[in-house]
């Protein structure tokens, strides 16, 4: 797991001036950006003509001895680096070694060059893993970019001066000499949607290269194409997804499930280091724990935040998970004020925007396991997606089909979901998506209502000159709605745009790669394995929602390894409580020197007077409004923060 940089200068038309070579120091710099996610050695490949640059910034976890990278093939015309983990690499590089090819390593990130000697481009198919690579290949004076199918390892690129930047985060962009600014179309979508489109950044002129695609430059010229969709099945029938299916076939359902989630956590056990486990209360961490504990020849460790808030502190379902598998536990204590404290840093290391102060706890969460002295961490991510988890849809399906008692069911048992997964209070207008989809997806609706209170204290001459666009309308035109949504059940198209958004560009960059590396920690995911994404996607939706039971296969795969109490319980997201319902005065009057801040006043999105009245009037709300505006100071604080940090001289 590491920090990759790839720079090209880009031929330029006749009569133009050529771009000058590539500087060597920005290069450097741009690695020593990243020296969180590489402390263990910078290295760098530059071509004799100079006009092509590949770094690399390494976290050994594999291959300690001989692991350095940039990696190159037998001759040397191929050369590529890698950031992130390449699944059952050496079962391939026996497969390729009978074919020919001499792995001179015994690195996972080796098997990319001589897969690519075999299938070009298309070796992307054959990869296990997360990862985010830059290949270049020099007899075809070609560079590859690509990104792991789900979006788990971060890519952005810049094309300026010239040159096409790209890096595993911006701040290496910014140390190799682009210009930093935040990208006023980005700050937009989020004051609406919470989340950038899937290939923006946060910053003007910086952009993404979104989850399943690659970017390849020959002769100059930029293209980007997708290897990988989610291609959820036709739904064919109205009945077809309730379809009651066989008790011998629901079984062997679950057994296969069994076995392809026990490969993938066992696959992610592999390192030179000892693993350890991200644990919560909930059935998705205690799963990879089981499995994990299952697969280990000695006992685990995991690490558990805890909160003071009755209702937000699962440390007691924890330690029961933790003993009936035999592992370590260590808790991590997060109050309110450590929230505040350690939100800066989280968003300049994530690069991102905090909903909720669980972007802090992940940060100290991974803080403590670096102190520990510990490396690689399994955490639950990625088992909503996959196995239709959300209580939004579960609304979803609910929906339209007569079952209003159990919607209002559904929405009293997830009051941590309000605001954010579930709509609270009055939307902005979503006609769009209803007119493209039929139906608002409920997340949707939840981002709607978000966003009719962030654009209450936004900046009214910043909304002005976006008064003409509807980011929901902008948000499905990135998308192949004819292709990948449409004849598609409700579910699955709500999954599709969730995946898109909230799992890529939230959950897996800022909650996950920017706190776990800006730590130099690996996370790892066993339940985004492709093999085992790829097996769930045909099942029928009632092996994943079976009336009120939500991840209903996953539930019956591990029952015997649970605790009772794990097994029982519904979906319960991982939060920390709003400080706007529970902080003291202490951290509320933290708060409002922070908002209070001319700095903040010169962002230019918010109007500082709206958001200080809305701290000042907190009590005037009953204990649902209170948390249901969290997400906005949460917003703003985190503008905040990356203005000081990105910005300022």
């Amino acid at each position: 797991m590491c920090g990759v940089i790839s720079i090209i200068n880009l031929s330029s038309q006749p009569g133009q001036r050529q771009p000058e070579p590539i500087d060597t120091k920005k290069l450097q710099a741009g690695l020593e950006a990243m020296h969180h996610r590489g402390p263990d050695g910078k290295k760098y490949w530059l071509s004799p003509d100079g006009n092509v640059a590949l770094g690399h910034a390494r976290l050994a976890i594999i291959a300690v001895a001989d692991g350095d990278q940039p990696l190159a093939n037998e001759d040397e015309t191929i050369r590529v680096v890698v950031n992130g983990e390449l699944y059952d690499h050496q079962r391939l590089g026996r497969e390729l070694t009978v074919r020919g090819h001499k792995i001179a390593t015994s690195s996972d990130s080796e098997i990319a060059l001589h897969l690519y000697e075999e299938h070009g481009i298309d070796f992307l198919k054959e990869l296990r893993g997360e990862f985010a690579l830059c290949l270049y290949d020099e007899r075809k004076q070609r560079l590859l970019l690509a990104r792991d199918r789900f979006g788990i390892k971060p890519l952005c690129y810049s094309v300026q001066n010239g040159k096409l930047y790209a890096a595993s985060e911006a701040k290496a962009l910014f140390a190799a000499g682009l210009p930093c600014a935040f990208d006023e179309e980005s700050v937009f979508h989020t004051l609406n949607m919470q989340y950038t489109l899937s290939d923006r950044t946060l910053f003007q002129n910086i952009k993404q290269l979104p989850p399943g695609h690659f970017l390849l430059v020959e002769d100059g010229q930029i293209k980007i194409a997708g290897y990988f969709d989610l291609d959820y099945p036709l739904e064919t029938s109205p009945t077809e997804e309730n379809a009651t299916l066989s008790r011998s076939l629901e079984q062997e359902y679950i057994e296969e499930f069994a076995r392809l989630f026990e490969e993938s956590v066992r696959l992610r056990l592999f390192a030179d280091f000892p693993v350890v486990c991200h644990l919560s209360g909930g059935l998705d961490s205690a799963s990879v724990l089981a499995m994990a504990a299952k697969n280990s020849s000695r006992p685990m460790n995991c690490f558990t935040v805890s909160f003071q808030e009755e209702g937000y502190d699962e440390l007691p379902i924890a330690r029961e998970m933790a003993d009936l598998v035999q592992a370590e536990l260590h808790t991590v204590q997060v109050s309110n004020l450590d929230i505040i404290n350690n939100l800066e840093d989280a968003c300049y290391l994530s690069e991102g925007l905090a909903v909720n102060g669980h972007l802090s706890a992940k940060h100290i969460l991974n803080k403590t396991i670096h102190q520990a002295g510990f490396r690689v961490s399994l955490t639950g991510e990625g088992s909503d997606e996959v196995l239709a988890g959300y209580p939004h849809l579960r609304s979803d399906l609910l929906t339209g089909c007569g079952e209003e008692e159990k919607l209002k069911s559904l929405y009293a048992e997830n009051p941590m979901s309000k605001g954010i997964m579930l709509a609270s209070g009055a939307s902005l207008s979503l006609k769009s998506v209803e007119q493209t989809l039929g139906f608002v997806p409920s997340f949707l609706k939840a981002k709607g209502t978000l966003g009719k209170k962030m654009t209450a204290v936004a900046s009214p001459d910043f909304l002005s000159a976006f008064a003409q666009r509807d980011a929901y309308e902008d948000l499905l035109r990135h998308f192949d709605v004819d292709g990948q949504l449409t004849g598609r059940n409700r579910v699955h198209q709500s999954l599709y745009l969730w995946s898109k958004t909230a799992l890529a560009n939230y959950i897996l960059r800022t909650l996950g790669d920017g706190v776990e590396m800006g730590q130099s920690l690996e996370g790892r995911l066993p339940f985004l394995d492709h093999k085992l994404f790829e097996f769930l996607r045909q099942l029928p939706l009632n092996m994943k929602i079976k009336g009120d039971t939500e991840k209903y296969i996953l539930k019956q795969a591990l029952e015997k390894h649970l605790t009772r109490t794990i097994y029982e319980r519904h979906k319960h997201p991982f939060v920390a409580p709003p400080l706007s319902r529970f902080a003291d005065q202490g951290a509320r009057r933290l708060m409002q020197e922070k908002l209070s801040d001319p700095q903040f006043a010169r962002l230019g999105f918010f109007d500082q007077n709206k958001l200080l009245n809305l701290l000042d009037n907190l009590e005037t709300l009953d204990g649902e409004e209170r948390a249901a505006v969290d997400p906005v100071l949460m917003t703003a604080l985190s503008y905040l923060s990356l203005q000081r940090r990105f910005m300022t001289p």
